[in-house]
C-alpha cells in the first residue's frame, strides 16, 4: 500500500492512497522525470485505472471527457516545466463547464528555481484564477506530522474539486532527488512502526459534503459516551437560534460544550446546561487533561483561540468532525478530521435527534463539576483583586454590561483575556472580532463601523492596536451612535510577554514589546473624544452600565505589562493545579 523505499516514494504513495480511499478511480499520466515518484505510486495502485498519454493537451481533454462521463474527479499528472502549461486549455474548459479535475504538477525544489535550471518555470498558481483551489505542497518529509499535513491537503483538494461546485484543483508537488525508487535505509526502517490502518481510518469514499454526510455519523455520536462539542469563533446572524441548536445537540448527545469567548454561547448560558467556559484552565492540569481525553470531537466553526486546547487536541488521537458551511479547511492541526459542509441549525432542522444516548455520561459530569470549581476560583480571585490587572476587565465586562451590548474584542491579549476570564451570563452580549488574519490592522475603524447608528457598543483594545489605527477617529464629526473604548494601556505589546522571546533582552523590549509613551488624554483632546482615566474598579464599573447613548468615549485603564504577564503565568497554573475530580 505505502512505498517506504525513500522519502519521495513514501510521500507519493500517501498522496495516491488518500485519493484512492476518497474514491479516485482514474489517473492520466504524462511522461517525465520530475514526476517519477508520482508515476510509480499511481501505476502501482491496483484500484486506480492509470492511463499513460504522451501529449499533455490531449491528456487534459481526455481526462475532461472521462470526468464528464463518470461525474467523478479524474487526476492528471505531469512533470515540471512547460508540461503543465499544456494542460491550460483543458483546465479552462473544465472550470467553465463545471467538471472535476485534480491537476498534479511535479516541480523542482525551491533552490533550483530562478537559476536557469532545466525544465524549471514558475508553476505557482500556474492556472491563475481558474481553479477552485490551489496548493503548493511542502517538500517531502517522512515525519508523521508532515504526512498528516499531506493527507489532509489531499482530502481538501478532493473536496474542493466538487464543493461548493465542481471544478479544477491544482496541486503543485516539488521533489528533490532521488526521483527513482532508490532505497533509503532510514525511511525503510519506518515501515514496521507506521500506523497505516489508523492513519487512513477516517477517510471514506463520498462525493457529498453537505447534510447527507451527517446521517452517516450521527449514530456514532449517539453511541459515544466520551465526546465533546467545541463551539469556536462564530458571528451568526441569529445568535439565539445558533445557541439553541448547539444546546439541543449537546443535550441529545450528553456532550459538554467547550465555548470560546468569541462565540455567543457564553452570553446565552441559560440555554445550555452543559456549557464549559474554563476549559483552558482545566487543561493546564496535566492529570485532568489526560483523564478527559475524548473519543469524538464535534467542532462547530473555527478552533478557539486557546493554545492549551489546541495542544491537547493535537497530542491526543480523536475523531474530529468540523461543522462549517464554507469550503475551506478549518483544521490547522492536520488531524483526522471530517468536514461536514453545513451549519449547525441545518443539522438540527433536518436530522431527527430523538434517540436517547445509550449511556449516562459520567464523563459529562466530570467536565461540569470541574467547570463549576474553576468558575468559583476565578470569581473569588477576581473579586479579591484590587490592583488594575488587565485580565479582570473581561471578567468585569461579562458581569456588568447592559443586555444586548455589542463588544468588539481586539486581537493579542484582549481576545486571550476574554478566553480566560469572560464568565457565562444571560445578557445576550454579541461579540465581534477580526480573526480572519488575526492582525491588529483597522481595529478602531472596524469597531466604529460596528457601532455606527447603534447604541450600547464597546471596544476592548490594547494601546498598540489602537495607535495603529488612530485615523479612525477622523470620523468623529460624522459619527452617529455610541462607542465606548476601553483602552488597556500597558505601554507596549503585552502578548509578547507571554512568548519565549521575552527571555531575550536585548532585543525584546525595543523590537518586540515596542514601548510607547503616548498621552491618550491629549490624543483624545486632539480628535474631540471624551476621555476618562481609571484609578479603581468601582469607577470603571459605574461607567459600564448604563452606557451613553451617543458619541465616542475612551476609558484608559493603566496596567503594568510585565506584572500582568507574570500574574497570568503564575495564577493560571496555580488555579489549574487546585482543581480535582470528586
Amino acid at each position: 500500500m505505502l512505498d517506504f523505499r525513500n522519502v519521495n516514494t513514501l510521500w507519493s504513495s500517501v498522496l495516491v492512497e488518500t485519493l484512492a480511499r476518497l474514491g479516485l478511480t482514474t489517473a492520466i499520466i504524462c511522461p517525465g522525470s520530475r514526476s517519477t515518484p508520482l508515476t510509480i505510486a499511481f501505476a502501482s495502485h491496483h484500484e486506480i485505472d492509470t492511463i499513460p498519454i504522451l501529449d499533455e493537451r490531449s491528456a487534459a481533454f481526455f481526462a475532461l471527457g472521462k470526468a464528464k462521463r463518470t461525474g467523478l474527479p479524474v487526476a492528471l499528472v505531469c512533470t515540471s516545466g512547460t508540461a503543465g502549461a499544456n494542460f491550460y486549455p483543458g483546465v479552462i474548459e473544465a472550470e467553465e463547464s463545471g467538471v472535476s479535475l485534480i491537476i498534479i504538477t511535479a516541480d523542482r525544489p525551491p533552490e533550483l528555481r530562478n537559476s536557469h535550471a532545466g525544465q524549471t518555470i514558475d508553476q505557482v498558481k500556474l492556472y491563475g484564477n481558474y481553479p477552485n483551489w490551489y496548493v503548493e505542497l511542502a517538500l517531502p518529509e517522512a515525519s508523521l506530522g508532515m504526512l498528516q499535513y499531506l493527507r489532509q491537503n489531499i482530502i481538501q483538494g478532493w473536496e474542493r474539486a466538487q464543493f461548493p461546485f465542481k471544478g479544477v484543483v491544482h496541486v503543485n508537488v516539488p521533489f528533490r532527488e532521488p526521483l527513482a525508487p532508490i532505497t533509503q535505509s532510514d525511511i525503510l526502517a519506518l515501515e514496521a512502526e507506521f500506523p497505516v490502518t489508523e492513519f487512513f481510518s477516517h477517510i471514506c469514499s463520498t462525493s457529498d459534503y453537505k447534510l447527507q454526510s451527517c446521517y452517516d455519523y450521527i449514530s456514532k455520536w449517539q453511541s459515544c459516551d466520551q465526546g465533546i462539542i467545541i463551539a469556536g469563533l462564530a458571528q451568526p446572524e441569529n445568535p439565539q437560534l445558533y445557541c439553541q441548536a448547539i444546546a439541543q445537540l449537546s443535550q441529545q448527545l450528553k456532550f459538554p460544550v467547550l465555548a470560546e469567548a468569541l462565540s455567543p454561547l457564553r452570553n446565552y448560558s441559560g440555554i445550555n446546561p452543559y456549557l464549559i467556559s474554563t476549559y483552558d484552565l482545566i487543561l493546564r492540569n496535566q492529570k485532568l487533561a489526560t483523564q478527559l481525553v475524548p473519543e469524538i470531537i464535534i467542532q462547530i466553526g473555527e478552533l478557539p483561540t486557546s493554545k492549551q486546547l489546541r495542544q491537547w487536541i493535537e497530542k491526543n488521537t480523536h475523531s474530529r468532525y468540523i461543522i462549517v458551511p464554507r469550503a475551506d479547511n478549518f483544521d490547522p492541526l492536520h488531524s483526522k478530521t471530517i468536514h461536514l459542509r453545513t451549519d449547525i441549525q441545518e443539522i438540527i432542522n433536518n436530522i431527527e435527534l430523538d434517540c436517547q444516548p445509550l449511556h449516562n455520561s459520567s464523563y459529562l459530569q466530570q467536565w461540569c463539576d470541574l467547570d463549576m470549581q474553576a468558575q468559583e476560583k476565578i470569581n473569588h480571585t477576581m473579586e479579591s483583586l484590587e490592583e488594575l490587572f488587565e485580565g479582570k476587565i473581561s471578567w468585569l465586562l461579562s458581569k456588568t454590561l447592559p443586555e444586548r451590548t455589542s463588544v468588539f474584542l481586539a486581537n493579542s491579549m484582549s481576545v486571550r483575556n476574554a478566553e480566560f476570564f469572560w464568565i457565562p451570563n444571560n445578557q445576550y452580549i454579541k461579540p465581534y472580532f477580526n480573526r480572519g488574519a488575526n492582525g491588529i490592522d483597522g481595529t478602531l475603524s472596524s469597531a466604529l463601523g460596528m457601532a455606527y447608528g447603534e447604541e450600547n457598543n464597546i471596544l476592548l483594545t490594547g494601546d498598540l492596536a489602537l495607535l495603529h489605527d488612530t485615523n479612525g477617529f477622523l470620523i468623529n464629526n460624522k459619527f452617529h451612535g455610541h462607542l465606548t473604548i476601553i483602552l488597556v494601556n500597558n505601554h507596549g505589546g503585552g502578548i509578547f510577554e507571554m512568548l519565549p522571546i521575552a527571555e531575550f533582552e536585548p532585543p525584546f523590549e525595543e523590537y518586540f514589546a515596542t514601548p510607547q509613551q503616548v498621552n491618550f488624554a491629549k490624543l483624545c483632546e486632539t480628535y474631540g473624544i471624551e476621555y476618562k482615566l481609571i484609578t479603581s474598579w468601582k469607577q470603571l464599573q459605574k461607567l459600564l452600565n448604563p452606557l451613553p447613548k451617543t458619541g465616542i468615549r475612551l476609558i484608559e485603564v493603566p496596567t503594568n505589562r510585565k506584572l500582568d504577564g507574570q500574574w497570568l503565568k503564575h495564577y493560571l497554573s496555580k488555579l489549574a493545579q487546585d482543581l480535582v475530580l470528586t
